[in-house]
């Protein structure tokens, strides 16, 4: 597929998560524009300023309507869509999740344990971590505290709204709608993509706030200069990347850089009839 869009999504499950979810829209360049970098950064915000509100329920509802809107479009995401095999169960089909973490009403960190639970009985690693969270070196398991509440907000509330609707596949569970397919979901992480294309991945974000400490600007730097060699990016957004501390703003960008590339080099028909992948998902980074 040609996609005119690309959005890279930072996703948060916080509860003043819009925030913190940060969106990205990629535009394919005209005809004659640089091969190198064939698409540019149009937008960049934070839903909190899209839908007014940070509140975690409305900022994720206003994300599904935008990508329920958006037509030949890749969206990036970042955050885990399926759980390892070994936690689900033999022969548990990727919906039962959506189905799984919606039993647990609001408990996003009572899933957490329940995955410990079930992972400790197997008598290995309490963390147990997919076949493309190793391939790809993601920083966390999918269950990992630091990471449970996007993925508990994300797959339930993200894709299980949208993986029934015309014209959506959210890949690479549903690689038979993509002939059809007007949108496509793909799972994104920005520090994989950082570790692929041999950029620094730590040391650039700053949660606390502040002026950026001339180590963290240093790095931003490092990873804004490679970035944009190979995607174009006016001087405004990049202000506003260098000057979010959190580095959710870069890390959007990063996802839809990363899947961009990604798409490209995959190798799709084994991925779609790859056992793994079919149920706990494939990182595109």
């Amino acid at each position: 597929m040609t996609f005119k869009t690309i959005y890279g999504v930072d996703f948060s499950g916080a509860k003043l998560a819009g925030r913190n979810i940060w969106v990205a829209r990629v535009e394919r360049r005209r005809n004659g524009a640089s091969k190198s970098r064939p698409y540019a950064l149009a937008e960049l915000h934070c839903v909190e300023r899209l839908c007014g509100t940070a509140e975690r329920a409305a900022s994720i509802a206003h994300l599904v309507s935008l990508i329920k809107e958006s037509e030949r479009a890749l969206w990036a995401i970042d955050f885990p869509f399926g759980l390892p095999v070994e936690v689900l169960g033999k022969g548990t089909a990727w919906p039962r999740q959506i189905e799984f973490l919606r039993q647990w009403g609001e408990d996003a960190y009572g899933v957490g344990l329940e995955c410990l639970a079930r992972a400790k009985k197997l008598g290995g690693p309490m963390h147990i971590r997919r076949l493309t969270d190793r391939e790809a070196r993601a920083p966390f398991d999918c269950y990992h505290y630091r990471i449970i509440y996007q993925f508990f907000y994300g797959l339930r509330d993200v894709l299980g709204p949208l993986w029934r609707t015309r014209g959506t596949a959210v890949l690479p569970f549903q690689y038979r709608r993509l002939p059809t397919a007007k949108r496509v979901l793909v799972e994104a992480c920005p520090s994989s993509t950082l570790k692929r294309l041999g950029l620094p991945y730590q040391n650039y974000k700053q949660p606390d706030g502040g002026p950026l400490l001339s180590k963290r600007l240093r790095t931003r730097r490092t990873i804004l200069d490679d970035v944009s060699r190979r995607l174009l990016i006016d001087p405004r957004h990049r202000r506003v990347m260098m000057r979010n501390g959190g580095g959710d703003a870069l890390d959007a960008v990063l996802a839809a850089v990363g899947v961009e590339k990604a798409w490209r080099e995959v190798d799709h028909a084994h991925i779609a009839r790859h056992p793994r992948y079919r149920r706990e998902g494939h990182l595109y980074c």
